[in-house]
């Protein structure tokens, strides 16, 4: 449900993030390091998706953030 920009591109390297998914986490990292302070990769498909992600503990997409993620 989240992940660094470090871990992320870790999973790049290993081949778990791939195809579709890497354009939309280098958005992320990219959007990161100018200042954002973080970045949501949401389904749209998914009916509220936006809102489930931002507004409920569980959230159905991932967060993307600069730093490491704590458990």
């Amino acid at each position: 449900s989240s992940l660094s920009v470090d871990r992320a591109e870790r999973l790049i390297a290993a081949g778990i993030i791939r195809g579709g998914m890497i354009p939309k986490v280098r958005a992320c990292a990219k959007a990161l390091a100018g200042g954002v302070n973080r970045a949501h990769i949401v389904d749209g498909r998914i009916q509220h998706a936006l809102l489930l992600e931002v507004f409920t503990r569980k959230g159905i997409g991932t967060m993307v953030v600069a730093g490491e993620v704590g458990n």
